[in-house]
């Protein structure tokens, strides 16, 4: 059976925005899902998420899809610069990408600071998602411009979609789970 991530991102936890919905409504469709909770905001570092996530590491293969939202998605581009795997889908959600302007980059510059290294993302995963909004209050715009740029896919533009969080109205997200199933099974 196929395996799903969902990644939170600052100060995020396993329970908060869509994450449980995503969670059920894939689990309806026979996937296994997980959300690992990762440290934040105190220890939040590359590495201490990384060892987070060494302890889910057998569960990746090439049917596997990772969803990343906000910092969650900055970790998830990460990963797929290390990862010895091709995943399936790696999909992004308001992640930021070291586009000038992101809020909270004190806390997050240790996972966006340094370029990323977009050719060995890039072999790292089947196909990419990248989702973004308008009004970000934390992450601009351009950051999921220059994803998609990158990444070579189109972006998934929603207008006055927030952060994509609870306090956007983001509890349900059924344009993220449509992509990611159509994705997967083209």
């Amino acid at each position: 059976m196929a395996t799903i991530f969902i990644f939170h991102g600052t100060a995020g936890y396993p329970e908060e925005n869509w994450f449980p919905w995503l969670k059920s409504e894939m689990e309806q469709h026979g996937f296994d899902v997980v959300i690992p909770q990762f440290p934040t905001p105190e220890n939040q570092t590359l590495e201490a998420w990384f060892d987070v996530f060494r302890k889910f590491e057998s569960l990746v293969d090439d049917e596997t899809t990772i969803v990343g939202h906000s910092l969650g998605g900055a970790f998830l581009l990460r990963l797929l610069e290390k990862i010895p795997v091709k995943i399936a889908v790696a999909c992004l959600v308001a992640a930021p990408v070291g586009i000038p302007g992101t809020k909270n980059w004190e806390t997050d510059k240790a996972f966006v600071e340094l370029p990323f290294d977009w050719k060995a993302i890039q072999q790292h995963a089947e196909k990419f998602l990248v989702f973004h909004s308008d009004d970000d209050p934390y992450v601009p715009l351009t950051n999921g411009e220059e994803a998609a740029r990158q990444l070579n896919v189109p972006l998934h533009f929603i207008p006055n979609a927030g952060h994509f969080n609870k306090a956007a109205g983001y509890i349900e997200f059924p344009q993220l789970r449509d992509a990611i199933l159509t994705t997967l099974k083209d």
